[in-house]
């Protein structure tokens, strides 16, 4: 009989519901504006002014605990991004059942608790644009010589003016910073954290988890410790700590998406052009649909590069290489994805290779037709890869993971304020690519996210042994671009013609000398299926490099086929003419970003199966002979938080630079 008064309750709070989709009245007697169901079968007029509209409403995960009889009656957060009308609607679904718990203006996304069985009444309502679960982010857990970023600083026995990240706000989006630590301080001892944030609730902004702290001080740690042996990559950078994770290092979409929409109306404040986001989740929707890819999106568009972690799914828990696990927002087209490369613990770059841990391309996150039948986006990502194993940057006084792994501590200093430990992971690179992007952008701040995003991979150097899925266009090179970025024209706009000079002077020679190596630089952009060269790219203004486009839109797909590929471009919209596109997968052989062996072949990416070197197709879940297994992300489950975990606390087993002990303390 209890069993029959729960279910006739569930029934008739569902009814309740209805009635109010079908009337508009709301909870009171209230009359609303009449809301119509959304009909899918659009006439043409109607698909034409709502071609951004996914043609479902709900996140595949979503839906299933929704027609769950085991899950139905569960609560659970999701995240309602707004279209059109969709305020009025959404204020007509608040019954006693479904509670609004925030929203964020800026991004026109709210935050609600409600039954599953609900969600997809709610999504037939008014404009809602799609509704996923709020999902949780984690934390993925030398390098200034390394990654030439001192030899923007530097001339030969003289130390010179240079970027150093002055006058550039840096957005950390993570767990927290400890502004005790005297990595934070400037040089009048004055404290760089310009402004501090809790979006978890927990009501503090310092670090207990101990990973922001971190990766802030990878981005803008000072010289002080060690006689700089741990500076960061820019220095002088103004740094904001955005807390998003809890001192357990996890968080939820919304505390993230409550943090983007911060940065989108105060970044004129704080001056705030990079946002870091060493943190992420399983890429389930497609970046078209995922709340906070479209976040980042908004800020991208609004003139803020976004560099974000690929994650630490590279391999499962028997060693066997993952491809297609990159993380959210990494999967975003308009973020700058970092994967982590491993230095061995040397300077020179000559023996550097790509972390096992670290996220693979292509993205695969996905969304579904009518029929029932999946896309995923199968973009390449990675965009470039950074130092990430073994990196020894700030400690936060009594933080979690030294607590758990004592073993980190990297025994450069006793004291809280200057100590030192290692991490490893992508979140570790991320931070080292938005210190490159602060150096550009104080050495030319009329850059665009999309032109510094496309100078990072044009000067980035390819490693030997790895395809474009593992690295993307290389590993960073942070003098060739901050060299670079200084020659690109300041005047450059929205009304520059394609193929108007883009540099104050010559070209420079396309190559760099780190730590003694001289290489060549990438020459070229990885692109959504493969990669463009040609030095037009710097020398001729391409329309991609603009505001509201993205890099990856001077590639265009007809019927699966990608229609400039291996020729010269001709159709003169957003690529000029001197500018090579092609559709493959390279293997790199370490030279220029063309050079090397077929991994991938022509019009694979397009599809959504894949061909290894050997031959041999593979699809989801599907593992081959060569110990390779490709993933839709949403099979990695609980092995792949172990994995990062494991990613962040041990790395890699191989050689570390030598720990330089602290003697100023």
């Amino acid at each position: 009989m209890e069993e029959l008064r729960r279910y006739t309750a569930a029934l008739v709070s569902l009814l309740a519901l209805l009635s109010l989709v079908c009337t508009g009245v709301a909870p009171g007697g209230v009359g609303r504006a009449q809301l119509k169901n959304i009909v899918r079968a659009n006439p043409p007029a109607a698909r034409a002014a709502r071609q951004d509209e996914p043609s479902e409403r709900v996140s595949r995960d979503l839906l299933e605990l929704a027609r769950d009889p085991e899950t139905r009656n569960r609560k659970v957060r999701v995240i309602l991004q707004e279209g059109d009308g969709a305020a009025s609607a959404l204020a007509s679904a608040l019954t006693a059942e479904v509670k609004a718990k925030g929203r964020f203006d800026a991004l026109g996304a709210h935050v609600l608790e409600l039954p599953a069985r609900l969600v997809e009444r709610l999504s037939e309502q008014g404009r809602a644009r799609f509704i996923s679960l709020d999902r949780e982010t984690r934390a993925y857990g030398h390098v200034s010589r390394t990654t030439g970023a001192d030899d923007v600083r530097e001339a030969p026995g003289v130390i010179v003016n240079g970027p150093d990240g002055t006058g550039v706000g840096v957005a950390v989006i993570d767990s927290g910073i400890d502004t005790t630590h005297t990595s934070f301080l400037d040089g009048n001892n004055g404290l760089r954290v310009v402004a501090s944030v809790d979006f978890t609730g927990e009501g503090r902004t310092d670090d207990p988890y101990g990973h922001g702290t971190h990766v802030a001080s990878i981005v803008g740690g000072n010289a002080r410790i060690s006689k700089g042996a741990y500076v960061g990559i820019a220095p002088n950078a103004n740094l904001i700590n955005l807390r998003v994770l809890g001192a357990q290092g996890t968080g939820r979409v919304s505390s993230t998406l409550a943090a983007l929409d911060w940065v989108l109306q105060n970044r004129t404040l704080y001056g705030v052009r990079v946002v870091n986001m060493s943190l992420g989740t399983t890429a389930v929707d497609s970046y078209r649909n995922d709340p906070v890819c479209r976040a980042v999106r908004r800020l991208v568009d609004a003139g803020i590069v976004v560099v974000a972690a690929a994650g630490n799914n590279g391999k499962d828990s028997a060693g066997n290489k993952l491809y297609g696990s990159i993380h959210s927002p990494g999967d975003e087209p308009s973020a700058l994805t970092v994967g982590a490369s491993n230095t061995f613990g040397t300077d020179a770059r000559s023996d550097d290779g790509i972390a096992s841990y670290s996220s693979r391309g292509p993205t695969r996150g996905f969304w579904t037709d009518l029929a029932g039948v999946r896309h995923h986006d199968n973009f390449i990502k990675p965009d470039l890869v950074a130092p990430g194993n073994k990196i020894v940057d700030a400690a936060a006084a009594g933080n979690y993971i030294l607590s758990q792994n004592p073993q980190l501590d990297a025994g450069v200093s006793p004291t809280d304020a200057r100590r030192m430990m290692y991490l490893n992971g992508t979140s570790m690179a991320t931070p080292v690519a938005a210190g490159a992007a602060a150096l550009m952008l104080q050495a030319n701040p009329t850059l665009t996210p999309n032109l510094v995003k496309a100078i990072l991979m044009y000067t980035a150097q390819p490693l030997a042994g790895f395809n474009m899925l593992e690295q993307g266009a290389g590993e960073i090179n942070v003098e060739g671009a901050a060299r670079l970025a200084r020659l690109v024209r300041t005047d450059l706009s929205a009304l520059t013609p394609l193929g108007a000079p883009m540099l104050v002077g010559a070209a420079p020679l396309p190559q760099s000398t780190i730590a003694g190596e001289t290489f060549a630089w990438s020459q070229g952009l990885v692109l959504k299926y493969g990669f463009v060269t040609g030095t037009a790219l710097i020398t001729s203004y391409q329309k991609i490099y603009g505001l509201g486009v993205m890099v990856t839109d001077g590639v265009m797909v007809t019927d699966g086929v990608m229609v400039t590929d291996g020729v010269m471009v001709t159709d003169k919209t957003l690529l000029s003419s001197g500018v090579m596109v092609t559709d493959k997968i390279i293997l790199s052989n370490g030279g220029t970003i063309g050079s090397g062996s077929v991994f991938l072949g022509s019009g694979v990416m397009v599809t959504d199966n894949f061909v290894t070197g050997s031959g041999v197709m593979v699809t989801d879940g599907v593992m081959v002979t060569d110990g390779v297994m490709v993933t839709d992300g949403t099979a990695l489950g609980a092995d792949a938080a172990m994995q990062a975990l494991s990613a962040q606390t041990g790395g890699d087993n191989t050689a570390s630079a030598p720990v330089v002990p602290d003697t100023n303390f």
